[in-house]
């Protein structure tokens, strides 16, 4: 063999070209591999399965369809004799075209019973509240919708009208996904909902002009958007109108752009349409923003555009313009040396660099991290180089769970999170960045198993250490915080000895996002966990609800628990 090789080395030596022209067919050879098995496992859709748009090209998956009204006017299409109350976007009138076929699809009732087993998994995020009839004429829920004729779940609708801060979510057709913040329709027989979910056959996904509608319990109302403002909400007109929103315009011709448009130009963060009259202003303790009212209460036509309401002049139709907030921008490090440590504790995941960004909102100095991490310094938390025993910082980021560790702080905030968002934020993080996500292919690799089963054990003995060894702890749940922003904030803020003032928390509630939270556009279609992990995260999740009752403290929220 020796032999062999050196008489190849010679070989080539003397004719060089050989050798190189050998080497650039291999690579090339190895490329056409490469490619070849990229494209050979891509689905495609069949004739028997056309969506919207899956006539566009033969072999190319469907992915689903999104119509907005703001921004995609060529797309959208008005419902016929419907106006909208506040921000509604817009849905299609377009039927399948298979639509009016409903099929064979087996025992009507073994499907409702698997559809309510399904339904008792998503009791985190939304609960069930039954089939409704719809109309393609008039939807009963009118907010966004989108299709996908291959890879529906209810799991995907669900998050997507939550993020969008939508209050229903109904899926219907086995493929379509409607939001809207009303149910404007009557009851169906359960099982008139029997058609499978196209990307999850255990769960049910309404039926023909049939929706199966869930109420979120968690979604995001400050997410709503109208074209480039968001929308708040409809508000009682406060008693000092005029303090609370001092810039107003008459407007005979209103709309919702025009008034937007105008507090823009004047630079103010909020825009309150009233009737004709357009006010400007900032959240404040005289216009809080905490007391939403009905937004049917809302619904006077606009004078400028028949579908968008205006509001009255009693009740406001409020949007944040893109104008940001500067009361509460301004950031330092503190003027004097702190005494005592605080640490912000947490699992990873948990949170906590979204809680870092709020508390220096808050308070006006920058928070410290027991790391470092160059990508949150370029980002703007400058606090981030300084030792962590520096003294100049407001409190400091760790995920430490040792018993040493945790008796260098003096106090500490430790923010808690459902150990199932968590894993999966630090799965995304550890593969895809702060704000990126992980691949298909880790996700369906090993990684994800090993993962979890080093990780998992981790999110109980980190909450049962700083339980145990932590001095003066204020335990934060992650999904109080978002929940009510406000009370909680003011909660963290008194514990770094800081006097809250109201109209700077009030600020941070118009800033809370920041740059530090994942597009819902990737999130997975699919439960990543098996049921052996979840009876092991179930175990985990009663060990620390034990521990934090043993305290006097309130356990874990009830969506902890599995699906």
């Amino acid at each position: 063999m020796a032999k062999l090789l050196v008489k190849l080395q010679r070989y080539f030596r003397r004719k060089p070209v050989r050798f190189f022209t050998l080497l650039a067919l291999y690579l090339a050879a190895g490329s056409l591999v490469f490619l070849h098995s990229g494209f050979a496992g891509e689905p495609t859709v069949t004739g028997s399965q056309r969506g919207p748009g899956a006539g566009e090209g033969p072999g190319l998956p469907y992915l689903g369809v999104m119509q907005l009204s703001r921004g995609f006017k060529a797309v959208a299409t008005m419902p016929e004799g419907g106006r909208r109350h506040g921000p509604w976007f817009k849905s299609t009138s377009k039927e399948p075209a298979e639509r009016g076929k409903a099929g064979d699809y087996g025992s009507t009732r073994s499907r409702a019973l698997r559809g309510r087993s399904g339904r008792e998994k998503e009791e985190d995020r939304a609960r069930y509240i039954g089939c409704y009839v719809d109309n393609t004429r008039r939807r009963t829920l009118r907010g966004v919708s989108f299709f996908d004729y291959k890879k529906m779940t209810v799991f995907r609708c669900q998050d997507n009208c939550a993020e969008r801060g939508y209050l229903y979510a109904g899926l219907e057709f086995g493929a379509e996904c409607y939001c809207g913040h009303k149910v404007q329709a009557s009851n169906a027989s359960e099982s008139e909902c029997n058609m499978e979910c196209k990307g999850e056959r255990s769960n049910t996904c309404g039926g023909v002009n049939r929706l199966s509608i869930y109420r979120l319990e968690l979604a995001q109302e400050s997410a709503r958007r109208y074209g480039s403002a968001i929308f708040r909400g409809c508000f009682r007109r406060p008693d000092n109108v005029s303090i609370a929103l001092p810039v107003s315009q008459l407007m005979l011709n209103m709309s919702v752009d025009k008034c937007v448009d105008f507090c823009t130009e004047k630079e103010y963060p909020l825009s309150a349409l009233a009737g004709i009259a357009c006010r400007c202003g900032f959240p404040t303790t005289l216009f809080t923003l905490h007391e939403r009212e009905d937004e049917q209460l809302c619904a006077q036509k606009c004078a400028g555009e028949e579908f968008e309401s205006c509001g009255t002049a009693e009740y406001l139709l409020v949007y944040q313009t893109q104008v940001q907030d500067n009361r509460c921008m301004d950031r330092r490090f503190l003027p004097t040396r702190a005494k005592q440590l605080v640490a912000l504790a947490s699992f990873p995941g948990a949170g906590n660099t979204w809680a870092r960004h709020l508390i220096e909102l808050a308070t006006g100095f920058y928070t410290g991290s027991y790391y470092f991490d160059g990508s949150l310094y370029n980002k703007g938390f400058k606090g981030e180089r300084d030792h962590w025993r520096s003294g100049r910082t407001i409190c400091i980021k760790t995920h430490e769970s040792g018993q040493k560790e945790i008796e260098s702080f003096d106090s500490a905030i430790l923010l808690i999170r459902n150990p199932y968002k968590a894993l999966m934020a630090e799965f995304n993080r550890k593969y895809g960045g702060h704000i990126g996500f992980a691949a298909h292919a880790h996700w369906k690799g090993k990684e994800w198993p090993e993962f979890v089963a080093n990780y998992a054990p981790w999110w109980a003995t980190h909450t049962l250490d700083w339980l145990r060894y932590g001095k003066k702890v204020l335990v934060v749940h992650f999904e109080d915080l978002k929940r009510d922003l406000f009370v909680q904030l003011q909660r963290m803020v008194g514990l770094l000895g800081i006097a809250a003032c109201e109209d700077r928390l009030l600020c941070v509630e118009g800033q809370k996002d920041g740059n530090f939270k994942r597009s819902g556009l990737r999130k997975l279609e699919y439960d990543p966990y098996t049921p052996e992990m979840r009876k092991m995260i179930s175990g985990y999740i009663k060990t620390v609800d034990t521990a934090l009752k043993l305290r006097n403290l309130s356990g874990v929220p009830d969506d902890y628990y599995p699906r």
